[in-house]
């Protein structure tokens, strides 16, 4: 992730995106089309799952996206503040819960974590147990989070910033454009 004090601005106009598809055809989502995205596989032929890592053009990796047959999730208690969600209209065919892009902050005692991903469900606010968001997709699942540096905002106003920037604009409409067909 860039610098937090990114200038507000709309996000990238669509004539200024490019495209990926996984290989398999089924996963694609739009990104700025000065970034670029790297594919790692696994193993076996045809591979069944594959991690797209999406790269700004400083260099810096911004977001992963996981397309493949299984993953792991994690639960932990926290206190949640949800700055925004949205369900993700290329993932409203898929199984319930609903996939949702979303920003927020997880406190666990004095830590924050902020978090930009795709979510099952709309997060909720308040106490609760944290589940990160597996995605399922036809025989698969699907997962996407935005990379942030170690302690990325001083305070909740200078995440709402990044939000309303360019860096924060694209990597929202990035998760908001993911599809599967």
């Amino acid at each position: 992730m860039a610098s937090p004090g990114t200038t507000p601005s709309a996000a990238p106009d669509p004539a200024e995106l490019k495209t990926f598809t996984f290989p398999n055809g089924h996963v694609s989502f739009k990104y700025p089309a000065d970034w670029k995205v790297e594919l790692f596989t696994g193993g076996g032929s045809p591979s069944e799952s594959a991690t797209a890592t999406v790269i700004d053009a400083s260099g810096t990796e911004q977001a992963t996206v996981y397309s493949g047959p299984i993953a792991d999730g994690v639960s932990h208690p926290v206190t949640r503040t949800v700055f925004e969600s949205a369900p993700v209209p290329g993932l409203a065919a898929q199984p319930a819960p609903a996939a949702h892009y979303a920003f927020y902050v997880d406190r666990m005692d004095s830590h924050a974590t902020y978090r930009m991903h795709l979510a099952a469900g709309a997060p909720k606010p308040g106490q609760g147990a944290a589940l990160d968001g597996i995605i399922r997709a036809g025989d698969g699942v699907i997962l996407a989070d935005v990379k942030f540096i170690e302690k990325p905002f001083a305070n909740d106003a200078a995440a709402k910033s990044w939000l309303a920037g360019t860096e924060g604009q694209a990597l929202k409409a990035l998760l908001l454009s993911i599809s599967y067909k």
